[in-house]
């Protein structure tokens, strides 16, 4: 259709390389301080996303700084206002340890930490070729910087070539008017641009760019990844993407107001279950904006308002089944939240002033027109993540531990600890993952109904487990979230095998007993 997105690069590359031989000074607008405005979509849900809101405000210029002020709080949820300003890279981001934080070298890393905004002052911020990584967190906010260049092969490398990645039990993170961008697609060393994935639900893109990439983000990694969701779009550019604006498997998202241009492969692709709402977008110049693709695992979609601007559309056959030429809605999608929703025709221009980095961080009144954000209202605190949150209850479930002579397996276990140690009825024999997170699973021969399980510590390592999932391993399904060992009860669910993923823990988590119980 159109050349890839590395050869259309080099026209651009080479005016920047001069400009910045002979020593020019490109123009950028003076960025915004401190975080504007209040999170929209799916960030308001789950009980807010207000980000390091009534915290210290403390403005760093290197990553290994910005590592440190996330270290130095008292606490890993104490909140926390970074001002990022100048250039972050390889050069200046390394790890720094404390008992608040989880980081490492050559990546901007958010893990086990709540309660933090990040957010680019002055000139402006960049990372530059160094990705910000997301797990295991929880009420984030990433407003006003540029990701750039961020690969998964080649050097250097960074974030497994995502410019914001997001894994493992991720709740409440607002990304706004950020740029996110690469220089071209996978076999030029790059990944997606916005990639959420086991267990990450409840966020927000708005009023950014995302360009010059092979993918632009997806939203589950595997069709058997379905824990993800409750994901908006909104406001958004798309442009000189192959595919993925994006890959939705799984879970709901929300795309409204956003500007898809020069897009060569695909881009919105809802599958394997996955419901999408697609309201008064801009499409142009562009193929298969929205379908079900490469895939025979269906995802549906309900469709309004929306332009189509000389879109193509492929034949539908195999695993391709685009919803055009004539677009019509197969599912319907309930939105919990309120939204302005700005008229389809204006959206090219609205978004072209508004998206991206260093913009003022002004959004539109819903009728068009550009305006200052509103001032910052905390909210409330979120709730704990999780679809539906358990709390493991105390008293053991009645009746016969199905364990007992069933079989078991895992993840890499520690040394001088056995799968076998949890369903022997002994509290002290246990199982260990090799570090702090693992997953154990309980198996039977055939298919066993199921409706709670007792997760037992082994003595000295009691409250050890955080954060975990239940997960029926037949399907992928998620049956329960939550933190704490104990009692967890769920549906009713036939069975072959049972999973117990430890996604979060204070040290080594020891299960001495993974009862199981109809």
């Amino acid at each position: 259709m159109r050349r890839p997105v590395a050869l259309r690069l080099l026209a651009a590359a080479a005016t920047t390389a001069v400009a910045a031989t002979i020593g020019v000074a490109l123009s950028i607008p003076q960025a915004s301080a401190s975080v504007t405005g209040s999170a929209t979509g799916y960030a308001t849900q789950n009980g807010g996303t207000t980000g390091g809101a009534g915290g210290q405000t403390v403005r760093v210029s290197t990553g290994t700084a910005l590592h440190a002020a996330l270290c130095n709080r008292a606490s890993s949820s104490t909140p926390i206002i970074i001002e990022v300003q100048g250039t972050i890279n390889h050069g200046n981001t390394s790890k720094v340890s404390g008992n608040s934080c989880n980081t490492a070298d050559d990546v901007i890393e958010l893990k086990q930490i709540s309660n933090v905004s990040i957010v680019g002052v002055g000139g402006g911020a960049v990372f530059n070729e160094i990705g910000i990584h997301i797990r295991e967190a929880s009420n984030i906010i990433i407003q006003n910087v540029t990701v750039r260049n961020v690969k998964k092969s080649g050097s250097p490398t960074s974030n497994g070539g995502d410019a914001i990645g997001m894994e493992a039990t991720v709740r409440n993170v607002w990304v706004d008017h950020v740029t996110l961008e690469a220089s071209g697609g996978e076999s030029e060393g790059f990944d997606g641009l916005f990639d959420m994935k086991n267990n990450t639900q409840y966020v927000t893109l708005s009023y950014s760019i995302l360009r010059n990439s092979g993918r632009g983000g997806l939203v589950g990694s595997s069709e058997s990844d379905r824990s993800n969701g409750y994901v908006t779009f909104h406001h958004n550019l798309y442009e000189n993407i192959d595919s993925r604006t994006p890959l939705l498997r799984g879970g709901i998202g929300h795309m409204y107001n956003n500007y898809y241009v020069d897009l060569h492969e695909s881009g919105i692709n809802s599958r394997a279950g996955a419901r999408a709402k697609v309201d008064n977008n801009y499409f142009e110049d562009a193929k298969d904006v929205l379908g079900t693709f490469y895939t025979s695992e269906a995802g549906y979609w309900q469709v309004s308002g929306n332009i189509f601007d000389n879109v193509t559309w492929s034949s539908r056959g195999g695993d391709t089944n685009p919803a055009g030429p004539n677009p019509q809605s197969n599912t319907s999608v309930s939105i919990p939240y309120s939204y302005p929703l700005d008229g389809a025709s204006c959206v090219p221009n609205l978004v072209r002033q508004l998206a991206g980095a260093n913009k003022g961080n002004r959004v539109s009144n819903g009728s068009c027109t550009p305006q200052s954000p509103a001032p910052t209202t905390p909210g409330p605190n979120p709730t704990t993540p999780g679809p539906n949150p358990t709390t493991p209850g105390p008293n053991p479930p009645g009746g016969t531990n199905l364990s007992i002579g069933a079989g078991s397996d895992g993840s890499s276990k520690a040394s001088g600890t056995s799968y076998g140690d949890v369903r022997d009825g002994d509290l002290s024999s246990y199982w260990s993952p090799n570090g702090s997170t693992g997953r154990i699973s309980i198996k039977w021969d055939s298919a066993t109904r199921v409706s709670s399980i007792n997760i037992r510590e082994a003595s000295g390592a009691v409250g050890v487990i955080g954060s975990w999932r239940v997960v029926n391993n037949d399907n992928g399904a998620v049956l329960a979230t939550g933190s704490g060992a104990g009692v967890i009860t769920f549906s009713a669910t036939s069975l072959n095998k049972i999973n117990f993923e430890i996604t979060g823990a204070s040290g080594t988590p020891r299960v001495a007993e993974f009862e199981t119980y109809a």
